[in-house]
């Protein structure tokens, strides 16, 4: 569901808004709008132009990789209608497809930027502890059907914290001139059962 083009604005945006948003990214090329691509970022603008069409483009709070699910990403946009933030996330929903949906919604100053203004983000890889492949799992975890050293890797974590420039880690077409990030947590957590380990990383 790609969005049309931002229509020209007629009328001034009055307030910004902020949103947190969930989805299944199996179907997605990843935030960033791309012509005759599906991605997150357009298929949120289209909702949102659906509802109002002079609202601008919505600001997520990074880019993501093609295949990558978010249970709260936010992202900000300006609008033009005055409406409640709890009509806001009934309207959007409306418009959006069900492998997407729009948790909650908050009023933010006009050109709120959340890329710049959050406090830190989350990312948790999953790993599927199963010697045989597991369907249910296929797109939430990497399988591996060997043993692996807890020990050893919690070890390995702690040497992650820190800053660090990542820019060997970065795609191709990656431009940005800043690189290093800081890490403040890099935790294991084994699931009760034994058969799933998250890797956690703030």
């Amino acid at each position: 569901m790609e969005g049309p083009p931002e229509a020209s604005s007629s009328r001034p945006r009055t307030k910004g808004v902020l949103l947190r948003v969930a989805y299944d990214g199996t179907a997605f090329h990843g935030w960033a709008a791309q012509k005759e691509t599906r991605t997150v970022e357009a298929t949120l603008r289209g909702a949102i132009l659906a509802v109002d069409a002079q609202a601008s483009s919505p600001r997520g709070t990074s880019r993501t990789d093609a295949g990558v699910h978010a249970e709260g990403q936010m992202a900000a946009f300006d609008a033009v209608l005055a409406i409640p933030s709890r009509a806001w996330v009934l309207a959007l929903n409306q418009h959006l497809p069900d492998d997407m949906g729009v948790r909650a919604a908050r009023e933010v100053p006009l050109g709120y930027q959340p890329r710049f203004l959050s406090k830190g983000k989350r990312y948790r890889y999953r790993i599927l502890l199963d010697k045989v492949r597991d369907p249910l799992s296929r797109t939430r975890a990497w399988r591996i059907g060997g043993e692996l050293d807890f020990s050893l890797m919690r070890a390995e974590a702690e040497g992650l914290l820190g800053t660090h420039d990542f820019v060997a880690f970065r795609a191709a077409g990656d431009e940005r001139e800043n690189t290093t990030r800081t890490l403040t947590r890099v935790a294991l957590e084994l699931s009760d059962d034994g058969r799933s380990l998250d890797i956690v990383v703030e």
